[in-house]
């Protein structure tokens, strides 16, 4: 194994094999377990978009809600699911087959074209280009902007659904799809989500699709594989300490060291780890 390849999958807590419904399990308890220690709060919140990880993250939390509800004397416990689409989204019934899957106690639809589009309209009327990529990194904030608002009128707290085969490069937005309260499914790869989405019963649809982030509007529906430049089956071999093509070794680690400040709180002047890598 490399030597970088040892320390990603320390820093990231991936394990070879995984018993699916064990980690099910897990995830569950560990939901439970923080709104029990966290009595402020008693929802939690979860964008859905029909993908994989929205699908698998949603489904544990509404296990965790139902768990709290049946063993609490209170039933104030809920799962809202938020349907966030910009004008009308191309693949509109996954999102509604994930949603019929998860069960969540109630869906709100933030439609975020108007929000996306005004905060375009100011910066480039302040001069900026606001090319297709920069719109695609505030869509996922003002995403963000939402999810709180509906978690701070519902004493929540807002679920992520960032995991190792992503978490490694940085595949997601800085205080966009980022920055959430709790990540369930961190330490997984993408096999081990389909495993564990298999166990639940999900359809397959929702886990055999093409993963894509959806953010570019000149590149609709790009997918993940194209967007990384490796594919995942050589991201979950790498992260399972497996051999790989050296040239995936490569891109996935110089994906890591170039993404290492995504993974990472705030710098402060007492912080040293980025004079080393």
């Amino acid at each position: 194994m490399r030597s970088l390849q040892a320390q990603i999958i320390a820093d990231l807590h991936v394990q070879p094999l995984i018993d699916p419904m064990l980690e099910v399990r897990r995830s569950v308890d560990f939901l439970k377990q923080y709104l029990q220690h966290n009595r402020q709060y008693d929802s939690y919140v979860i964008a859905v978009s029909g993908g994989q990880d929205s699908t698998l993250a949603g489904k544990i939390a509404k296990l965790a809600i139902d768990e709290l509800r049946t063993n609490s004397s209170t039933k104030n416990y809920q799962l809202i699911a938020v349907r966030q689409p910009y004008g009308n989204q191309l693949d509109a019934p996954d999102a509604v087959e994930a949603i019929n899957f998860i069960q969540p106690n109630q869906t709100v639809t933030t439609n975020i074209k108007t929000a996306t589009d005004a905060m375009t309209n100011a910066l480039r009327i302040s001069g900026l280009i606001v090319d297709d990529m920069s719109r695609g990194s505030i869509k996922p904030k003002m995403r963000m902007i939402a999810q709180y608002a509906v978690a701070r009128e519902h004493q929540g707290v807002v679920v992520g659904t960032d995991h190792a085969a992503e978490a490694f490069a940085g595949f997601f937005t800085k205080y966009g799809d980022g920055g959430t309260d709790i990540n369930p499914l961190w330490r997984l790869n993408k096999r081990q989500g389909r495993q564990m989405l298999q166990v639940l019963g999900a359809p397959a649809a929702l886990y055999e699709k093409i993963p894509t982030a959806d953010l570019e509007d000149d590149r609709p529906q790009l997918p993940d594989e194209l967007a990384l430049g490796v594919t995942y089956d050589h991201i979950d071999d790498y992260l399972e300490g497996k051999s790989v093509p050296i040239a995936a070794a490569d891109k996935i680690e110089a994906l890591y060291l170039a993404s290492a400040h995504k993974r990472h709180a705030p710098v402060t002047l007492y912080d040293t780890w980025f004079y080393h890598n």
